[in-house]
């Protein structure tokens, strides 16, 4: 009886240490937060990719939406508005459009497997001195419900979550 105490605390032990449990060096370390406490952002330009306008806006509309609600950021602040100036440690998002596939919404009600719709997308976060501080491609994508605009969302909320990962109001 006493050996299968032992035997089963042994095992214990070992499904800890293989999954990684109070292992610290496995631990993903986080990345120092830069100080940010506002955010302009400038349109999303799309040079080489031909993207229907209502894309264009719904992004752009989406991600200040998201930045707002989850960003972590006491103000955001659209492309040409002046007040962004005064902001001591503003950084200023720029986006351009990569990629695009348009797809259908009717194919993706009917099957798993059609009509996905992609965006991809090259964010340069910067300061006001035009140093990149951060850089990142974000897919936004619309696989299974929804509309095919839904991907300007996706890629909003993923933008979010970066900036919320890398930047912070208080150091």
């Amino acid at each position: 009886m006493r050996g299968l105490r032992v035997i089963s605390r042994a095992m214990v032990c070992l499904t800890v240490m293989l999954c990684g449990f109070g292992a610290s060096a496995q631990e993903k370390p986080k990345p120092v937060k830069i100080k940010a406490s506002a955010i302009q952002v400038d349109m999303i330009h799309s040079d080489e990719i031909k993207l229907p306008a209502e894309f264009q806006v719904s992004m752009y509309e989406d991600l200040i939406r998201q930045l707002q609600k989850k960003g972590g950021f006491a103000h955001v602040y659209r492309e040409g508005d002046r007040s962004a100036a005064s902001s001591p440690d503003l950084v200023i998002l720029k986006s351009n459009v990569t990629g695009f596939k348009e797809g259908s919404q009717r194919k993706r009600e009917v099957t798993t497997v059609a009509g996905e719709t992609e965006i991809k997308i090259h964010c340069v976060f910067s300061d006001k001195d035009g140093k990149t501080l951060l850089e990142a491609d974000v897919t936004g994508k619309v696989r299974f419900f929804g509309g095919n605009l839904r991907a300007t969302y996706d890629f909003a909320k993923a933008t979010t979550k970066i900036a919320r990962e890398h930047f912070s109001s208080t150091t």
